[in-house]
């Protein structure tokens, strides 16, 4: 594979539902989207799943768009590889910059699945063509608004649902919830929320009470002396994420007993490859994992599924049907499985182009509790008409960034792209 030209395009989405964590609340997903064009005319698809405010991380979707046009762009453009990690060595010396590495490691593994004739979860090691799916819900205005979702993702068959807790919005919720569904498997995430300190300590040794498949980020990310000490006072599991962002820090999470279960965020953790290699840690470690998702659109939630057919993905992923999130996602098709491949046609653009669909695979899991239908990942790729800062120079000196402007958090947001071009 050589890399002939490199195209991103900057869309955004509202959210059908918005969404509260312990740090914010958004209505809207801005997100970066990575065409790879090959010598041979092959195209490979990947998403920088950034967001847009630094809550998470402290990556966001300008910051990602400043790496991947001043460094990522002019060190893939040109480069040739067999493999995907043959590429991806090209930005080695990058430092930090995850989730942009992210995005361009999603084209680069779709393009060599693609130049292979075989699907993506195929290519990465995946052992099985279902994947279970989970759903995560935020923090609602009130206990019955909250009663009401998790109803509604009931009834569209997800097995698992995970509630977003914040000091304050924590053990109360999380009793009713069980309380209306005794059965339902149901773990909590706090993005880091809590303290080290006694009121904490009180908090989580109530939620321990309640049959939790997992508590996931208590603590800050670093405070991984903390998080062991927790796992070691009570009996449910705890799970990291924002804690594990490199290989090594995998290996002190198990060294220090931190955790019992890891979440592998593939934006999180720098793309495809490094996400397959802490997998593969976890397994030899005896470490059950699943795969955490941030918002993503169809392209990226493809990536998702894929990880998630790996052996060792023993517990629900958050890849749940995109119509939860959007109400048209930014692709279209049929669900089709193991090497099918659907057509997509990006549209608005000035010079229209085509584009083969990522290869999917059929996930268990509720879709749109209002349409009752099985979730679909791939649907009609449409990219809007460039906006006013588009920017097509073919040069990385010109490419500007996304305009601030532009907030996410505007009910009124809608689908739209800047889409530079290099090569």
């Amino acid at each position: 594979m050589k890399i002939a030209r490199i195209r991103l395009f900057l869309l955004r989405q509202p959210l059908r539902h918005s969404f509260e964590t312990s740090s914010h609340r958004k209505s809207g997903i801005e997100h970066i989207l990575v065409e790879l064009t090959d010598a041979d005319g092959r195209t490979g698809w990947g998403e920088i799943a950034a967001p847009s405010d630094p809550y998470f991380g402290a990556e966001t979707t300008i910051t990602a768009w400043e790496i991947a046009t001043r460094y990522l762009v002019p060190a893939l453009l040109g480069a040739e590889g067999d493999e995907p990690g043959d590429l991806e060595t090209v930005w080695g010396r990058i430092r930090g910059h995850e989730f942009a590495k992210a995005g361009f490691s999603g084209a680069v593994w779709d393009l060599f699945s693609r130049a292979e004739g075989i699907a993506l979860a195929a290519a990465l090691g995946g052992t099985r063509s279902e994947v279970v799916a989970g759903v995560s819900l935020g923090i609602e205005p009130s206990i019955d608004e909250l009663l009401t979702q998790v109803e509604l993702q009931r009834t569209a068959g997800y097995p698992r649902v995970k509630l977003k807790i914040a000091p304050g919005w924590d053990v109360e919720p999380v009793r009713a919830v069980r309380a209306a569904h005794p059965d339902l498997d149901l773990h909590v995430d706090a993005n880091g929320a809590y303290p080290d300190d006694a009121d904490s300590a009180a908090v989580f040794a109530r939620l321990d009470d309640e049959g939790l498949t997992m508590i996931e980020q208590p603590f800050a990310p670093r405070e991984l002396v903390a998080h062991a000490a927790l796992q070691a006072r009570i009996g449910t599991d705890v799970c990291l994420d924002e804690s594990v962002v490199a290989l090594g820090d995998l290996r002190t999470m198990i060294r220090l007993r931190a955790a019992r279960v890891l979440n592998i965020k593939v934006s999180r953790m720098g793309g495809l490859s490094v996400a397959r290699a802490a997998h593969d840690i976890a397994v030899d470690a005896g470490i059950p994992v699943w795969c955490g998702g941030m918002h993503e659109f169809g392209v990226g939630r493809a990536a998702n599924v894929a990880i998630s057919s790996l052996p060792g993905f023993l517990l629900p992923s958050d890849v749940s049907g995109s119509d939860k999130y959007y109400t048209a996602d930014i692709v279209d098709g049929h669900g089709r499985r193991g090497a099918e491949r659907s057509r997509h046609r990006p549209r608005g653009a000035r010079r229209a182009h085509r584009a083969r669909g990522l290869p999917l695979l059929r996930h268990r899991g509720g879709g749109c509790p209002r349409r009752r239908a099985r979730p679909r990942l791939t649907r009609r790729l449409r990219i809007g008409p460039p906006c006013v800062h588009c920017c097509c120079t073919g040069s990385t000196s010109r490419a500007r960034p996304p305009s601030t402007r532009a907030s996410t958090r505007s009910t009124r947001a809608r689908r739209s792209c800047v889409r530079p071009t290099w090569g």
